[in-house]
């Protein structure tokens, strides 16, 4: 039987990206000028802020409206965009490595493995990931496509991380955590950007795009009238190859084209309204086939936020969502996601606040079934109906807050699900503290948990789906510590104690040779560990950002259950992890900073312990002008970070050139 490509991912049509650079041309001429107007001035303001002001930065994905940093119950740590331009990341996948709470590994030129907390793989189904407030999610495993997440870096505002269950407010797959990714205003980008950069290895040379190099972007940002901005962006690349264990190089490299829009308009000192959209075309290339995988797709967000008092105000959202996938086998997906949702808070005197919220979700997914590779039926639709309500009261004013809440669910799988939240927070000074949580969350089923089937041959079934199988779920336990003991210094310590039931395995059957394999819930056990992360200023010019994860589980298989993994297939996860990204800058215009990550051995299959090292050198010779240099993974050759299939890939040392133009 021909080998199955794994449910991931893909070369271009070689006229897809004249379209897209004329398209973007077009719409930079359509948009009515550019403003002269610097649009880093709210990077450097940034930078310029103390870290007592920082840590008072608002974040909105713990309890869906702006709380301040050093307020929030929750772990949570915030990747700044100056975090990420000074990091030298290239993609997404690559920025979320700055979060020391999440698990992050490369397993290919372009598929990832990133989970919180454990349970990480290639399929990881246990982490909610958003951008925007849109839902990145394919029913097909319950999971994130990586290889399509992709955004012009610059554009990103910060990028929130929690780790731990976010289900009573965000509702399914929120289990071990959440990335809430968030993009700049319009308003906040004016003027003309435009970057291109080359290297090697993982940006192996490639003269097909944008004229002889790897990476280019160009965005225009506008005032189009009085609180009316836009700005438009088109964004291409080309990764290059992994190699094997040999170092010799494997045909997987990874190209993509995006490009797309945000409006921003504020009609009255109490509304704001935003619509933004994107499409995309991708082809990275796993298997190392001699044709790629093919994804593309289109998006659009409206968000419209309207302020009645200071204690009264609502957030309606909708999104529309689709992406298309062909594995060239001849097995293609088709998903189209509808989803709206709305959302109010009133706060009564000053102590109670009541936030609540109703949700809908439509999934059209239909596959093109192969002979022996199906989704019983091929087409089907998938509706999700949510509510949550959230109450918070202040017991002692500025000192003692306790936040309890839920969410409700109604799936076409498993019907309802209930995910309870309660949280404490105690500010016995203004310089630190103190949290605790009990939450509940589950993981709903997936279609591949429920109507997939592979066959040997006709009518003898290999491996099935279960209509039995239901969500799994964790409840969780958690106690954290936040303190500025000195103007210079934030520290923050996490703790969790997580109870796991119904977790995925594959039982043998009782026909010919235990066949067919069919998929259940047989797992339960405990994980438990710490979580650091630290900021430290050391002085107006060099700054210190890092962190620190420990990780232990303990996975049983149930007495009623057989499963043939043991227990292992749905984790793989290091025991011990460190980070720390320390950032210069220096006379006449010099930045610098690096990236040092330890990451200790996977246990199964095996991969050995390894240290990471980036370092970035950036000048500006003039003001709109910076050039950069980036070394990745300096401290060796090569090395593996995540085994998900044969043959083994291994990441490489790579160096690339950058040039960034603002006007």
């Amino acid at each position: 039987m021909k080998k199955m490509k794994p449910l991931l991912f893909m070369e271009f049509p070689e006229h897809w990206y004249k379209k897209s650079c004329l398209i973007i041309i077009v719409l930079l001429i359509t948009s009515g000028g550019f403003s002269q107007e610097d649009s880093t001035i709210s990077i450097e303001k940034l930078k310029q802020l103390s870290l007592e002001e920082l840590m008072n930065i608002e974040v909105t994905s713990v309890s869906k409206r702006p709380e301040k940093l050093k307020d929030v119950a929750s772990a949570i740590q915030v990747i700044s965009s100056d975090d990420i331009k000074r990091s030298g990341a290239k993609t997404v996948a690559e920025a979320l490595r700055l979060a020391s709470n999440l698990q992050v590994a490369q397993v290919n030129s372009s598929q990832w493995a990133i989970s919180a907390r454990g349970f990480n793989n290639v399929l990881a189904n246990k982490l909610l990931v958003l951008i925007d407030g849109r839902t990145v999610y394919t029913p097909l495993y319950a999971g994130v496509f990586w290889d399509i997440q992709n955004l012009l870096l610059e554009d990103i505002d910060r990028i929130e991380v929690i780790s731990g269950p976010g289900g009573a407010l965000w509702g399914a797959n929120a289990v071990n955590g959440v990335i809430n990714i968030i993009t700049k205003k319009a308003k906040d980008t004016k003027g003309l950007y435009a970057e291109g950069s080359f290297g090697n290895s993982m940006l192996a040379l490639d003269t097909s795009l944008f004229g002889g190099i790897q990476q280019g972007s160009i965005r225009l940002g506008s005032e189009l009238s009085k609180n009316l901005f836009c700005r438009v962006y088109g964004t291409g690349f080309k990764m290059g190859t992994t190699v094997d264990t040999n170092g010799v190089g494997i045909n997987d490299n990874w190209k993509m084209a995006q490009g797309g829009f945000r409006m921003d308009w504020d009609p009255t000192e109490k509304d704001q309204l935003s619509l933004q959209g994107n499409i995309y075309h991708c082809r990275p290339n796993p298997d190392s086939d001699s044709i790629p995988l093919v994804a593309s797709g289109d998006n659009a967000l409206l968000q419209w936020n309207h302020k009645v008092s200071d204690k009264f105000d609502f957030q309606f959202k909708a999104y529309y969502d689709h992406t298309w996938r062909d594995f060239q086998n001849k097995f293609t997906e088709d998903l189209k996601t509808f989803d709206i949702d709305w959302q109010n808070r009133i706060q009564i005197a000053d102590r109670h606040t009541f936030t609540y919220g109703l949700g809908f979700r439509q999934m059209d997914h239909k596959v093109t079934n192969l002979p022996l590779f199906t989704f019983n039926p091929g087409k089907k639709t998938l509706y999700l109906f949510s509510g949550f309500l959230q109450y918070e009261i202040i017991i002692i004013k500025e000192q003692l807050k306790l936040t309890l809440g839920t969410k409700v669910e109604h799936n076409s799988y498993t019907q309802y699900q209930y995910q309870p939240n309660g949280r404490i927070t105690w500010t016995p000074t203004k310089k630190q503290t103190i949290w605790a949580a009990a939450s509940r969350a589950v993981r709903n089923p997936a279609r591949i948990d429920r109507d997939f089937a592979l066959y040997l041959f006709p009518n003898f079934p290999l491996i099935m789906g279960s209509d039995s199988f239901t969500s799994e779920n964790v409840i969780a336990y958690e106690l954290g510590w936040r303190s500025q003991p000195v103007k210079s210094l934030s520290l923050s310590v996490s703790t969790f104690y997580n109870v796991y039931d119904n977790i995925r395995t594959a039982e043998p059957g009782t026909g010919p040779l235990n066949y067919p394999i069919t998929f259940a819930n047989g797992v339960q056990g405990e994980t438990w560990g710490a979580e650091l992360s630290i900021t430290n200023e050391l002085s107006k010019w060099c700054h210190l950002r890092g962190g620190y994860t420990f990780l232990r589980k303990d996975l049983k298989v149930k007495s009623t259950s057989k499963d043939l993994n043991n227990g292992t297939a749905e984790s793989n996860d290091p025991e011990h992890q460190f980070l720390i990204q320390p950032t210069f800058d220096l006379p006449e215009n010099v930045q610098c900073g690096a990236v040092f990550r330890y990451v200790s051995q996977l246990p199964k299959p095996e991969v050995p312990y390894y240290m990471g090292l980036d370092f970035r050198i950036a000048w500006k010779p003039i003001k709109n002008i910076e050039l950069s240099v980036v070394g990745q993974n300096l401290l060796d050759i090569r090395h593996r970070e995540f085994i998900a299939s044969t043959p083994v890939r291994e990441i490489e040392r790579s160096i690339y050139g950058k040039i960034v133009c603002r006007f």
